[in-house]
């Protein structure tokens, strides 16, 4: 099976990714997607075997979700907030989070973003670079502008065209990553 089908497969398989992208699709957000741990560590926990789910950050919530979208047509931050308590209004046993990439590129100090792909291409890791978004048909489109194989091969990869030895290194630190999933490894090619 190639790699789209098996993280296809994974979220079809788990109820709870499940209901938070069809929640997500009510906002009908262009170029959207569920991104960073959501994806990420649904793979690194099945490529370790893992019988259950890795909660994300908060211990009252199921899951912490990044929801990311692409209008530049209307930047208002206050929209990302009336989305985000929609959204929790609808599943509040989820922690979400809800940003127009077409903005992000004024606090990230980059030339203005194409797209949501293109914004998630300045991210501090590649492997946290992946999302996913639920088309009206039920179907799953997975979002990445690096190559998934790391993903798989259990690395933890800088990205190259944002360098911050800094904010790599306390984000492997203080999000626990190499003690949550043993078998990762930091990869600095």
């Amino acid at each position: 099976m190639n790699r789209i089908k098996q993280i296809q497969h994974w979220i079809q398989a788990d109820g709870d990714r499940m209901e938070a992208l069809r929640v997500a699709r009510e906002l009908n957000l262009p170029d959207w997607c569920i991104a960073a741990g959501f994806v990420r560590n649904l793979i690194w926990d099945h490529v370790h075997n893992f019988t259950t789910p890795t909660p994300l950050n908060d211990l009252d919530v199921i899951y912490d979700l990044d929801v990311i979208y692409f209008d530049p047509d209307n930047t208002i931050k206050q929209r990302d907030q009336e989305f985000e308590n929609h959204l929790t209004s609808r599943l509040p046993t989820f922690n979400w989070s809800v940003k127009n990439q077409a903005r992000m590129h004024v606090r990230n100090g980059d030339a203005p973003y194409s797209c949501t792909a293109d914004a998630m291409s300045y991210w501090v890791e590649e492997e946290t670079a992946i999302g996913v978004s639920l088309s009206r048909f039920d179907e799953i489109i997975v979002i990445h502008p690096f190559d998934i194989e790391c993903l798989f091969q259990l690395t933890i990869t800088p990205n190259k065209k944002r360098y911050k030895p800094e904010e790599f290194t306390k984000r492997v630190r203080t999000k626990q990553w190499l003690t949550i999933w043993e078998n990762l490894r930091i990869n600095m090619e």
